[in-house]
């Protein structure tokens, strides 16, 4: 059966980051709204990241990821979503109560940075539920990550100023659910050491899932392996146009929209290239929303005949369960629509 091809939708946000006409701001909304009502994932250019910005990120990141192993554990952190994961240390599949049957599921490692509570003085709020950083003692490591995370979330920023538009909403709606948001940064780096494994189908970088928050800025690497679970329930091979950031939903704006924007299900397969597995690096930056905000489905997004298509739900809660899946192991069993996708999904060739 011939099924319909498939292509992430590119966007320039230029005239937004460039304080464009309000015509031309009008026709990234609605370019925007067409890509995430249709696919989920968004190449996004003109956002105006510095060429030198992203090259010292990747620098970062490879001086840390080269660390010997126990030295890269000592800086694991119990409890928080910072610090350094080992490889096979979580189940990303679990934070959607899918239990995966895959021998090699979620083969990566990372090291996670974010917004602390005591970046917030006006306010009352608690380490727990963000996280205290760790650095690495790596000359420059710091400086270089930090600079890409600023960056990254003036996009994040942006980018929800261009939902807001394209859902015709007050232009600074997300402002009231992201002044203190919970934003991480997770440096993601998958490799297999040479004949460790047998390189079959089963192989999983990191398991199928949905993005947690509100929207997900990605930079990654030019070499296969991010997967899409498209419409017709098909995983298809994405991988960035050259200068883009990938840009993808996550639940809290799926639950915003009543579904009408998805938050797409992804995965990461193995990159194997010529029977060995070649390495590939991604940094994303997750904008997860005010840690005490109430996400409720938008009054013009209900469904008329059935109510709500989700409870209003504290982003404290969404997120707990979220990592308790991925972090800890336990089965996120409110995940019962992006479960049923997974489930459902057609797992053969992408194409």
């Amino acid at each position: 059966m011939s099924r319909l091809p498939f292509a992430v939708p590119v966007v320039d946000i230029s005239a937004y980051t460039h304080d464009g006409t309000a015509e031309a701001k009008a026709l990234v909304s609605r370019q925007m709204d067409a890509a995430c009502s249709t696919v989920g994932f968004v190449q996004v250019l003109g956002h105006g990241i510095p060429d030198d910005v992203v090259d010292g990120l990747k620098k970062a990141m490879d001086a840390f990821f080269a660390l010997p192993p126990e030295v890269k554990k000592s800086y694991r952190v119990e409890g928080a979503n910072r610090g350094y994961s080992p490889p096979r240390s979580e189940s990303l599949s679990l934070s959607l109560g899918v239990e995966s049957a895959s021998r090699m599921n979620d083969f990566f490692e990372a090291f996670n940075i974010g917004t602390e509570a005591r970046s917030f003085t006006h306010l009352d709020l608690s380490e727990d539920d963000y996280g205290i950083n760790v650095w690495p003692d790596l000359d420059g490591f710091r400086a270089k990550t930090e600079a890409y995370y600023a960056q990254a979330g003036r996009v994040a920023r942006t980018l929800t100023t261009v939902f807001a538009d394209a859902l015709g909403l007050p232009h600074d709606f997300f402002a009231s659910l992201t002044d203190h948001s919970v934003d991480v940064l997770r440096m993601n780096h998958y490799a297999l050491p040479e004949g460790t494994v047998t390189l079959d189908g089963d192989l999983t970088g990191m398991g199928e899932h949905t993005d947690f928050g509100l929207v997900t800025v990605l930079w990654a690497d030019q070499v296969a392996g991010l997967q899409v679970l498209s419409g017709d329930g098909v995983w298809h091979d994405v991988a960035p146009t050259d200068g883009a950031l990938l840009v993808n939903l996550g639940d809290l704006t799926a639950r915003l929209t009543n579904d009408r924007w998805m938050s797409t299900l992804h995965r990461v397969k193995p990159p194997i290239v010529d029977g060995t597995i070649r390495r590939r690096r991604s940094v994303a930056y997750f904008h997860d929303g005010n840690i005490d905000a109430v996400v409720s489905t938008l009054p013009s997004h209900l469904d008329a005949d059935d109510g709500l298509a989700y409870e209003p739900i504290l982003i404290r809660d969404h997120i707990k369960a979220k990592l308790a899946g991925s972090r800890q192991g336990k089965a996120n069993t409110a995940a019962v629509r992006e479960a049923a996708r997974v489930l459902a999904a057609a797992d053969g060739d992408p194409s």
